[in-house]
């Protein structure tokens, strides 16, 4: 790694804040989706489901609208990632004493930041509809913790289509199934109301873990295995997709 490293990634990191800055719409519209999806569950057809808990829809259904507000998200870090390849910008730094991998580190942590924008935001919305927690400083931590993780671990995710998508569309289009994965989880009802295979494949995808866990977390009850199954998931997501990005992305400037 190069000694100049957290100095390229911190003038890149500027560079990149400086975009959203200029743009803020595109931290507005991440979180615009999710909220709309909060306000039509719980006041459209919150009343008509049931989830077996006495807490309020909202209380329920929020960790899964927290991780598609991360899903939808880092779709802008691809986008980005994809203008400035495509801009030359990369052959720019290429051809300056420049750590190479600061220019991915940098889009990273600009996603970071922004998602983390973005959920304050959504919880923010969510209290004002009437979320409540008893949840103690210790559990927010670890629920902030689980969104980071997740959060850095789709960005990774997303950096792949950024580097090899041949269009704009395509580069943000993959975020789609991940904001369609919390449908087919425990996020908006229980997987023990779904029919046999679609239960299956509910409760043993990483969704449903991660729900489960940040949902406990905020209820103060017991986690059990549901949270190191969650952290589980992130870590081997983050590690793969850390890999197959770097991979893609030496032969992209090879």
């Amino acid at each position: 790694m190069s000694k100049h490293f957290f100095g390229d990634t911190g003038v890149l990191l500027g560079r990149s804040l400086r975009h959203i800055s200029r743009s803020p719409d595109t931290i507005i519209t991440t979180a615009i989706m999710p909220v709309a999806m909060m306000l039509m569950f719980v006041y459209v057809f919150g009343g008509a489901i049931k989830t077996g808990s006495d807490s309020s829809y909202v209380n329920y259904m929020l960790p899964g609208i927290l991780l598609i507000t991360v899903a939808s998200g880092v779709a802008y870090t691809a986008f980005r990632l994809f203008s400035d390849l495509k801009s030359g910008i990369f052959e720019r730094f290429q051809s300056m004493p420049t750590a190479r991998s600061a220019v991915l580190w940098a889009h990273v942590l600009t996603s970071l930041i922004a998602n983390v924008i973005s959920l304050v935001v959504v919880q923010l919305v969510a209290l004002l509809m009437g979320f409540r927690s008893s949840a103690g400083l210790l559990a927010w931590l670890s629920v902030a913790g689980i969104l980071l993780l997740f959060t850095l671990a789709l960005t990774w995710l997303a950096i792949i289509p950024g580097l090899t998508a041949k269009t704009s569309d395509g580069a943000s289009a993959f975020s789609f199934p991940l904001i369609f994965l919390p449908f087919l989880s425990s996020a908006f009802v229980p997987t023990d109301t779904m029919p046999g295979p679609v239960r299956f494949f509910a409760e043993h995808q990483p969704v449903t873990s991660i729900v489960n866990a940040i949902r406990n977390l905020f209820t103060q009850q017991p986690v059990g295995t549901d949270i190191w199954i969650a952290l589980g998931w992130c870590a081997g997501i983050l590690l793969v997709a850390y890999v197959f990005a770097m991979n893609t992305y030496r032969r992209k400037i090879s």
